[in-house]
This record gives structure tokens, sequence and C-alpha cells, in this order.
């Protein structure tokens, strides 16, 4: 004869909640900046609301055309892009976006881009009219844009400038993404902590490129671009590592995660939450997969609280 379990002795589901730098999400999965639109094309494949937090396209204070054709390359284990930040600027993203992110039950990040200082601010400035919108991320790391993005986040100095400026325009929380073109990635990561920034994230693509042996011409038109997916994991992981032992911020890690493998590593390494960036082209259901199968991990690993992954890395 069976009989009825005791529902106060089942299994609880593992605790997914994280708070990165004051914005709270129902679990450390997002994704990365460029990769999804602003959810909508994405949200006939699976319920985007699922997701810890909706990371946009860089948004800019005017429209940016982005950069001449070729501008993506298959590359192995990965691919470059050279889109140089194409988007149709602030005001169209709140007349065109902001209703369908409304509509979601979940954290909403926008990723701001600018040619110069003011351009970041305005952004800002802009989207606070927006009650939807939960956090920034202040893009200084770009590669593919010649003026703006990699000068700012190469240098420590023009990092304090843009996100003291961005922290004095806005009380939400402050993101800032880190380019890893740089000699010390922890020099720029303190920068930005002792400018206010609530959190950081890391890495950006690293620059990059492909030549076409037969016609001995670069692939992309504009020659360079940035490398991002499987090919860059090792050197990502190192980089998170590194910052969370420099700093005390929480850390929004990235570069090359597809499964939820990859998202444990990156938290082991020191990161609060993870995105999921190349792999939504191959695969747009890799960021529910990913969700799905850090619980399973915490299932497995008796892991009630995933914040216990945090740094747990055992060196």
């Amino acid at each position: 004869m069976k009989t009825q379990g005791n529902p106060e002795c089942a299994p609880q589901a593992p605790d997914l909640s994280v708070n990165l730098g004051g914005l709270l999400m129902k679990n450390p999965v997002t994704v990365a900046s460029g990769t999804f639109g602003a959810g909508q094309e994405y949200a006939d494949f699976f319920d985007v609301s699922r997701l810890g937090a909706i990371t946009t396209k860089g948004v800019s204070s005017e429209p940016w055309a982005g950069n001449d054709a070729p501008r993506i390359a298959e590359t192995p284990s990965g691919m470059l892009n050279s889109i140089g930040l194409q988007n149709p600027g602030v005001e169209a993203f709140c007349q065109n976006q902001v209703k369908f992110l409304e509509r979601q039950d979940t954290a909403v990040i926008v990723n701001v881009s600018g040619h110069s200082v003011p351009d970041y601010v305005h952004v800002i400035e802009r989207l606070e009219q927006e009650s939807c919108i939960d956090a920034y991320e202040v893009n200084i790391s770009c590669p593919n844009v010649d003026a703006g993005g990699m000068t700012i986040g190469t240098d420590p100095k023009s990092v304090t400038e843009v996100v003291g400026l961005c922290r004095a325009a806005t009380k939400r929380p402050l993101i800032v993404k880190l380019t890893p073109n740089v000699t010390d990635i922890t020099e720029i990561a303190k920068a930005a902590e002792a400018s206010g920034a609530d959190a950081i994230s890391l890495i950006n693509t690293l620059l990059g490129m492909a030549i076409d042996a037969r016609t001995r011409k670069p692939v992309l038109a504009r020659v360079v671009g940035g490398l991002s997916g499987p090919a860059v994991k090792p050197v990502a992981l190192r980089m998170v590592w590194q910052c969370h032992n420099a700093v005390k911020v929480p850390i929004l890690g990235m570069g090359g995660i597809s499964t939820a493998t990859d998202a444990v590593e990156f938290m082991l390494a020191g990161a609060t939450a993870v995105a999921v960036g190349t792999a939504n082209f191959t695969n747009p259901h890799a960021v529910d997969e990913v969700i799905a199968g850090i619980e399973a991990y915490c299932e497995e690993q008796g892991v009630a609280d995933v914040n216990d992954l945090i740094g747990g890395l055992q060196c």
C-alpha cells in the first residue's frame, strides 16, 4: 500500500535570486547586450520573463548607422563582429521598445553607449523618464566605434569621468561594462568602483581580425572586430576571477557562456550573475536552458542558495 508523502518533507527548490548591485534578479541569468535586441524576437521562442533580467542592445543619444558590411565573420569556436553599435537612438527606443518591456515580468537593464561623455548622460537623463527601466549598463568598452568606447574604457581617468557623471544622473543601479583589451583589467575595475559603479560587467569582445587568403584582403570591411563565443571563455573566466579579488562590487560575468556548466564556472570565479551572448544566435533557447540547468545543478549538488556559488573557487 502506497502512502502519501508529507508535502512539508518535499525537497525545496533552490533559491536562484541574486542582488546585482541593487538590481534584484529572480535568477542570475541575463543576456549580453547586442545579442537579444530588446527581447521581442526571442519572445516567439520562450517566455523572456523567465530571464533574471533583459539587457537591451546599446542605446545612443542619436541614431547610429553602424559600420559598413561585411561586418560579421565566423571563426573557429566563435565569431567576429564589427556592427558598430547600430541603433535608432534613444527617442526611437523609447517609442518602439518600452511598451514591450513594460509588459515583461522581469528586470530591465538598458545598455547605454556614447561617442562622448555628454552622450552617455543625455541617454540616461532621457531613460529616467521611463518607469520600466531598472538599471543601466554603461558601455565604455566596445572596440567597434572609432570615437568613444574604446578610448574611454582603456584609460582609468576617462573611466572616472564618465562613470562619475553617469552616477550623478541616476539613482538606479549602474553597471559598468569593461573591455578586456587592456594590460590590467583590475585597474579599470577599481576606477569604475571608486567612481560610483554599483556593479561591473565583463568581458566585452576581444579585438581580432580575419583574413581571406585567396583575395589577400580582410574579411571585415573595417578590418578588425570583436571576437566572442566559446573561444574567449578562458580569458573571460580569468578576468572575472581577477576582478572578484580586486573589487567589492558584484560582477556580471560573460564571455563564451553557452551552457549551465559555463555559467556555474563563472559564478565560482566570482560572478554574481551571468550573461549569455553569442550562443543566442545559434540556439534561441540557450538562455532558458542555462536557467534550467543552473537549477538542476544546484539540486544535484545540494546547493540551497545559488549565492553560495559566488566566488566558491577552491585554489
